[in-house]
């Protein structure tokens, strides 16, 4: 035997290189054949170099179909003595193989497919049944690349063997493999999967004749450094070839699972994790021809786990998990048509519990997220969600059921759309910005749809309680994007109001500290931006409003809060008989509040008044010192400490005023006058009929506007500065004639005699013991 093949190398030489290019449309060249008869017995093995085979169209594409160093091709010796060649084994080592096909849908695997025009008869005297029995490869590259159908799979073999038996109709084929997959992409836009990992495994592989599918029966294999079992199938009786790959791994951990999916995919999944392993199935369905992607349904099944999101953590989590690219069917398998389903959802955020029976995620290119969300309980769970520095709750219970659909950006919701509602009972809230407590607090709140309703909200605050509706146009979507647009629209209704509980409100509100660990996700810096940015019109209707000394009934305010100060648009009291009526603005500094108000004093009883505003902060004239009803004007602006004390230094503006009725009661600085000037008359009650006048105040220096003043016992002028604290002058022009000398006389007269006769000319200044003290002009005359 070994003489013939080495006598007839070159003749065996031909027949193999007949028998291989036999049906090929192309060319097989073989550079040389050495025998290996002792590998081979009792059959012959041929060792054939560089071998190359090309379709005819490879000067156009470059792309060769084989290249090897080293075929190794075992052959039945006795037909090879008929002039036959019967291939029981394949070896081939160092090759590389490209399976090109190109736009057009022409690939170099039909170098296979010899055009029938030049098929001839065929010759049974030459021709044979070639069966392989085994293959062996070992450092083959293999490329598939498919620019019509976008599919790109590139091999690096390691080791393959395979035993082939033919049945009647077919053959079997058990295969084990060793390959590092560098690239398996279905659609060459999304990516690879199982992309730079390593295949290794057994194969069980049937092809049926009659119905030309390949089933490779399930198996367990390795893809990278976790188990699997991996089954499929591909129908050769279509064009192109159709696939179904079916793999499932039992206890694999998230994000190995995620790494072995396309990027478009990986990407998504890769901003959640799962503490423990889980179970996952994977379908991938498709065809080798031109097109988008195959079509690709995963199942993942979680049981108490820990999810990890962008933002936050739910522990104890359970659901059934399915990933689709055909969430519709019949509008294509593309990320348009991408969802995730979860089912059964159940766990809790910051011990939270919660349920979602049914949620999607659909529409991978513009996520949409969509579900009904339920959750009962204790209110104080919040504070580790909220921050201990913006909100703290103690007690009380919440119940919330919300449908919700919102689009994710960076898997975060946005442009949300709620209906449903979220109850609060009985809780105690502390609002640390503006050091705020409210008791027994209870709330109902409202989703429909962008818009978010408030409902029975009861606070209460110390001795105060109020009775709040309110409504937010838009709120979800301005919640996320833009929370300085927010107008939060209340109306509020008191039994009573106690101011100094409130005094909060008058602090700059100080920065919040933000929550420290990132994992408990962004609320507590979303909502504390919200505060902070919003706007809020406010509708207040008060029966009683307290303040120290002051009493207000009937009281109605309508006020515009924002991030700049408070408006006040329109504030009407009752107070002191009378009504006040206020409009102005407050603007919040770091020691102080700024104002600056106009308001109008309407037939108020001034000893009340007075008394209510302690005094307005004089020291000369009090409460107890004058009587009768006030009309008034006042423009006036300053500063409010935090305690919610004036700061008389601040003051700036105009006050008119008239007094009608007025009296003037036990005054001790004309009481001390009266002592020398008018010692019959009756200084301890001074009657006016009607007194005007209009003081500037600068300060703590009040400017009296040059004011005529008429009584039952002494006329006066008066101008001048009057000090609240050192820096009193004021000038008074004090007539001896009784007034009651014209009584009966006519309003003119009266004006004509009012100073006729001898006038003290006096004024007032500070003493040395801080009163004011009342003497002779004498420097009149220099002034």
């Amino acid at each position: 035997m070994a003489v013939y093949v080495n006598a007839n190398k070159a003749y065996i030489l031909t027949l193999v290189t007949r028998e291989l290019n036999k049906n090929l449309d192309g060319s097989l060249v073989i550079g040389n054949m050495e025998p290996t008869l002792l590998s081979g017995l009792p059959g012959v093995s041929l060792t054939l170099n560089n071998v190359e085979l090309k379709d005819k169209r490879w000067n156009i594409h470059k792309h060769t179909l084989l290249q090897a160093k080293d075929i190794k091709i075992n052959v039945n010796s006795l037909a090879l003595f008929r002039g036959t060649v019967e291939i029981n084994k394949i070896d081939i080592a160092d090759a590389s193989a490209y399976l090109y096909t190109d736009s057009t849908g022409y690939t170099n695997t039909s170098v296979f497919k010899k055009n029938k025009k030049a098929t001839t008869a065929p010759d049974e005297s030459t021709s044979s049944s070639t069966e392989i029995r085994k293959v062996m490869l070992q450092r083959l590259k293999l490329v598939v690349n498919n620019e019509k159908g976008n599919k790109l799979f590139q091999f690096a073999v390691d080791e393959l063997s395979a035993k082939v038996d033919y049945p009647s109709k077919g053959w079997k084929a058990d295969v084990d493999l060793d390959v590092l997959v560098n690239s398996l992409a279905f659609n060459t836009k999304r990516g690879s999967f199982i992309k730079n990992q390593r295949l290794k495994g057994p194969f069980n592989i049937n092809f049926n004749a009659d119905s030309s599918v390949i089933q490779v029966a399930e198996n367990k294999l390795k893809i990278g450094d976790n188990d699997f079992v991996i089954g499929a199938s591909f129908n050769t009786s279509k064009e192109p070839t159709t696939f179904s790959i079916n793999i499932r791994a039992d206890k694999i951990a998230w994000r190995n699972a995620a790494a072995l999916l396309a990027p478009n995919i990986k990407k998504r999944l890769d901003q959640f994790n799962l503490k423990n392993p889980i179970d996952v199935k994977c379908a991938i369905v498709g065809n080798m021809g031109p097109g988008g992607d195959p079509l690709i349904n995963v199942v993942a099944d979680v049981k108490d786990n820990v999810l990890t999101t962008p933002g936050g953590t739910v522990d104890s989590c359970s659901f059934r998990g399915m990933y689709t690219n055909n969430f519709f069917e019949g509008r294509g398998l593309t990320d348009e048509n991408s969802a995730i389903k979860l089912f059964g959802f159940k766990g809790a955020y910051e011990q939270i519990p919660f349920s979602i029976d049914t949620a999607f995620i659909n529409n991978f290119k513009a996520p949409v997220a969509t579900g009904v969300v339920k959750s009962k309980f204790d209110i104080s769970k919040l504070n580790a969600i909220v921050g201990e520095d913006l909100l703290n709750f103690n007690g009380g219970q919440a119940d919330l059921n919300l449908t919700y659909s919102a689009d994710l950006v960076d898997l975060m919701l946005r442009k949300p759309y709620f209906t449903g509602y979220v109850n609060i009972k009985n809780a105690d809230v502390n609002y640390k910005p503006r050091n705020l407590r409210f008791k027994n607090t209870g709330i109902s709140l409202k989703f429909t749809g962008p818009d978010l309703f408030i409902n029975d909200l009861r606070l209460q605050s110390g001795k105060s309680i109020l009775l709040m509706e309110g409504s937010i146009r838009n709120f979800l979507n301005l919640y996320y994007t833009a929370p300085e647009k927010i107008v939060l629209n209340w109306e509020i209704k008191s039994p009573q109001l106690h101011l100094g509980e409130f005094l909060g409100f008058l602090n700059a509100r100080p920065n919040v500290t933000q929550v420290k660990n990132k994992s408990k996700g962004t609320f507590g810096r979303d909502l504390n931006n919200v505060f902070n940015s919003s706007k809020v019109n406010l509708n207040l209707k008060v029966d009683k409003i307290y303040y120290k000394k002051f009493l207000a009934t009937d009281a109605t305010a309508q006020l515009y809060v924002s991030e700049s100060g408070i408006q006040i648009r329109d504030t009407r009291v009752k107070h002191a008989n009378g009504s006040i009526n206020v409009t102005g603005n407050l603007y919040q500094t770091g020691d102080a509040t700024r104002f600056a108000i106009n308001a109008v004093v309407a037939n108020a009883n001034v000893k009340s008044l007075f008394y209510g505003f302690d005094n307005f902060g004089l020291q000369a004239i009090r409460h107890d010192n004058i009587s009768g009803n006030l009309f008034s004007k006042v423009k006036l602006n300053g500063r409010i400490s935090n305690r919610g004390i004036l700061l008389p230094s601040s003051l700036n503006g105009l006050i008119t005023f008239n007094l009608k009725n007025g009296a003037l009661l036990n005054f001790q600085p004309l009481i001390d006058v009266g002592k020398f000037a008018f010692p019959l008359r009756d200084l301890n009650n001074i009657t006016f009929g009607d007194l005007g006048g209009a003081l500037d105040v600068r300060g703590e220096k009040v400017n009296i506007r040059p004011m005529k003043i008429n009584s039952s016992v002494l006329n006066l002028d008066v101008a001048g500065i009057y000090a609240m604290n050192k820096g009193t002058n004021i000038t008074m022009d004090v007539p001896l004639r009784n007034p009651k000398k014209d009584e009966g006389s006519s309003k003119q007269e009266k004006m004509e005699n009012r100073m006729r006769g001898i006038v003290l000319h006096l004024v007032a200044v500070d003493g040395e013991d801080g009163k004011i003290k009342v003497k002779l002009n004498r420097n009149r005359d220099k002034n």
